[in-house]
């Protein structure tokens, strides 16, 4: 049987970093990506009334979703007066992406 080689620790502290369960499960769901679309396309902050459009579900369930993904830190949510504003968070995003990218990229480099 072949045994496993173990993976260098720094590689392996780095990835754990980049594969936050939370984000992924953020991003599995059809609905929550359709969020994550229509925010990206926004050039200002958003309501969830005004977000409820992109994906056939109510109110309630558009707010579920968008608390999913602020708890996981993809979108930020601001109080204006009685209502509730939405973005994406769009560079730290990009930046967990392109650092899960560049780390397994190194796994890939280390083995050829």
């Amino acid at each position: 049987m072949k045994q496993i080689e173990k993976l260098p620790d720094r590689n392996s502290t780095n990835l754990a970093e980049h594969m936050r369960p939370e984000l992924f499960k953020a991003l599995c769901d059809p609905v929550r990506i359709s969020i994550v679309a229509t925010l990206a396309m926004k050039a200002q902050p958003v309501t969830v009334s005004e977000i409820t459009g992109c994906c056939g579900i109510d109110f309630s369930g558009v707010s579920r979703h968008l608390k999913l993904l602020r708890d996981a830190g993809v979108v930020a949510a601001e109080k204006r007066g009685r209502e509730m504003l939405y973005t994406l968070k769009t560079d730290e995003l990009i930046e967990t992406l392109h650092g899960l990218a560049d780390v397994l990229g190194s796994f890939k480099k280390a083995a050829a």
